[in-house]
């Protein structure tokens, strides 16, 4: 797989890449009230000198941060495995387009961060999330979660299965989220809390979230398309998105 580790935001973003010191509580709040503060809050200057310093010296940018989002779940599944599209016990697969995305988590040198832990949650095929705040009327997936939790290789590689999530009203002066995956993503030292958008989305350049990044920022949040290999499903997508942290 080729390497893609853009140079991405600049020190004036919104960067959080801080030291892990164990697991954030998650708070389940509306998606008005939580896309509300983050289209306000994104932007506001929260800059790690050492991680922007690092970078610079590297010539390497950490991945621009996200906001959390409101809907991280609630309760985790028992079923956490890189396969989203099936849940143990349940003979029925998710409904939607078959995706795979895989990359490459690095630190600003370029170097693999082995046994990086990476969250992974997300709206089903039609825009809905598996979470009791989510309001939008689209149906639920029973055979979907929307979760999993996964490490990277020795060669700080990663990879899932899961469907493409679908745009979804916010209802906030007809505001659409354009598909994306949302990360939470820690290293040895750094963690990184962020959302993945996918290339070619005409929805990407009208969101609020995603265009408060600067264009490398953006560059840096967007998966690029690969080719299936012979290994998955002919009609399946291949998403390919490296992750570059502070600190590694």
């Amino acid at each position: 797989m080729p390497k893609l580790l853009t140079p991405t935001a600049p020190t004036e973003e919104n960067h959080r890449h801080i030291h892990v010191s164990g697991h954030s509580q998650h708070i389940g709040i509306t998606r008005r009230g939580m896309l509300t503060a983050s289209a306000a809050l994104t932007g506001a200057a929260m800059t790690g000198a050492i991680s922007v310093a690092l970078a610079q010296k590297a010539n390497l940018r950490p991945t621009s941060e996200q906001v959390l989002g409101p809907f991280f779940p609630m309760t985790l599944p028992t079923d956490q495995d890189a396969d989203l599209t099936v849940i143990a016990g349940k003979s029925g697969r998710a409904l939607g387009q078959i995706i795979y995305v895989s990359g490459r988590v690095t630190n600003v040198r370029g170097e693999p961060v082995a046994n990086a832990e990476l969250e992974i949650w997300q709206a089903n095929s039609v825009g809905r999330y598996s979470h009791p705040g989510d309001q939008n009327p689209a149906l639920l997936d029973a055979n979907f979660e929307g979760y999993a939790k996964i490490r990277t290789g020795a060669d700080g590689n990663y990879s899932f299965k899961t469907v493409k999530p679908a745009a979804y009203p916010t209802g906030i002066d007809g505001w659409s989220r354009p598909p994306h995956i949302h990360f939470d993503i820690k290293g040895r030292t750094s963690r990184l809390v962020t959302q993945m958008y996918f290339a070619g989305e005409a929805l990407n350049e009208k969101d609020s979230l995603f265009t408060s990044a600067s264009e490398a920022g953006r560059k840096s949040l967007l998966a690029r398309y690969g080719a299936p290999t012979g290994k998955q499903e002919r009609d399946a997508l291949v998403a390919l998105w490296d992750v570059v942290l502070g600190f590694g």
